[in-house]
């Protein structure tokens, strides 16, 4: 799904039009963004867990020719599914 597609499907459940629908989903995905960046978890209950987690440096190597690279480190962005969201899809 595209999020055009995403906008429409919001504006069409909760009566909304389809700009206050794509400013809304721009707020939800600007605050988890915001509270990701100051390194915290962003549980939404019965959805699931935004988290970011270290990964620390490490040696790899280049597929093609073998030769070792360093891998620099990172914070990576999780997400974890809740219960319900699991339950919903299967």
């Amino acid at each position: 799904m595209k999020k055009m597609e995403l906008v429409e499907a919001v504006a069409n459940q909760a009566g909304l039009t389809k700009a206050d629908a794509n400013r809304a989903i721009d707020a939800v995905f600007e605050t988890i963004k915001d509270v990701l960046k100051k390194g915290d978890k962003m549980p939404i209950a019965g959805f699931g867990t935004f988290a970011v987690s270290k990964r620390a440096a490490r040696e790899g190597r280049n597929p093609q020719t073998g030769a070792p690279v360093h891998i620099a480190a990172r914070t990576a962005v999780t997400f974890k599914a809740g219960t319900a969201l699991k339950d919903a899809v299967n």
